[in-house]
């Protein structure tokens, strides 16, 4: 039978600062059987500033690629980064909801002698092409090294289960805790799963940013959490970059490793560090990798009780 074949666009993150993410996709695609066939003289999806300054050339940007993969007779276009998944499945929609639009794009589109007929391809997340083509207990029966005694949070961030997206529950997604349970882990709960890690909030007010990674480090630490899983770039450059920055301002000493959702996959298909490109972390993955047991844990039966919120760190003087 033939390897299942996905039209894939990695964007620019995974080129540079988070090519760990792309090392990774690549190592788990091979192990799963799956081809990602990388989408010719793709280009940059503008990210979210293209959006703020004019908003056609951002949009016809980030056409293009969706225009490519049409003429190259792909039906789906697979996305690793929330925010090139985001501007794709957004600017796809928009183009069916709004016929002048689609217009003024294909006119852009046409001095490049190409043309977009919306809807045509389909844009699609690598996480759930992973989940639901090659599904949980597939990947359950490839596990070579279960996660045993690994306590994980799954961080969605704020991108990818939008209601215009329709990949999982908007405010409780459970599809990336399945995963970790079919892994051998622990999914804790975490109540701020689909909150703002800051996006580039970094480079506009630090204090602001800093404020936001503390708050998501710190709840997944208070609910014992090894390590948190994340299946975008941006998020995990922020929580990993800018973790001990927000440990000096807050006067805190959180050491939570950040992991891609394709390097905790390749952990437990049996794949090394160095094949799935740990090293490349600022926080290192290697306390985590040590805590992972030949044998399952026994599971207490979970006690019952409200869960509180918690309160809001307080702002260093």
């Amino acid at each position: 039978m033939n390897a299942p074949s996905y039209t894939y666009y990695p964007g620019c993150s995974l080129q540079h600062r988070s090519h760990a993410y792309e090392v990774s996709n690549r190592a788990v695609a091979r192990v799963l059987g799956i081809e990602l066939a990388e989408l010719d003289d793709w280009n940059c999806c503008g990210a979210t500033e293209y959006f703020s300054i004019n908003r056609l050339p951002a949009y016809a940007l980030v056409a293009r690629n969706l225009a490519l993969a049409e003429q190259a007779g792909a039906r789906e276009l697979v996305v690793p980064c929330s925010a090139c998944f985001l501007n794709l499945h957004k600017t796809d929609a928009h183009m069916r909801q709004h016929p002048h639009l689609e217009h003024n794009i294909n006119l852009a589109l046409k001095a490049g002698d190409l043309h977009y007929d919306p809807g045509s391809v389909r844009v699609r997340h690598l996480v759930e092409v992973i989940i639901n083509d090659i599904g949980f207990e597939t990947l359950s029966k490839l596990v070579r090294r279960p996660l045993y005694g690994l306590k994980l949070a799954a961080y969605y961030g704020c991108l990818i289960v939008r209601p215009d997206n329709a990949l999982d529950d908007v405010e409780q997604p459970m599809l990336m805790d399945r995963m970790i349970e079919a892994l051998g882990a622990e999914a804790v709960h975490f109540s701020m799963k689909t909150a703002c890690c800051g996006g580039h909030m970094t480079q506009i007010s630090e204090t602001t940013a800093l404020e936001m990674i503390h708050r998501l480090v710190r709840n997944a630490s208070v609910n014992e959490a090894d390590g948190m899983v994340t299946i975008c770039p941006m998020c995990q450059l922020n929580l990993d970059v800018y973790q001990d920055p927000a440990n000096r301002m807050f006067e805190t000493s959180y050491t939570m490793p950040v992991l891609f959702f394709t390097q905790l996959i390749g952990l437990a298909l049996g794949l090394s560090p160095e094949e799935l490109g740990f090293g490349q972390e600022f926080v290192s993955i290697t306390p985590l990798v040590e805590k992972i047991r030949d044998t399952p844990p026994p599971r207490a039966k979970p006690e019952r009780r409200p869960r509180q919120a918690l309160p809001m760190p307080a702002m260093p003087h």
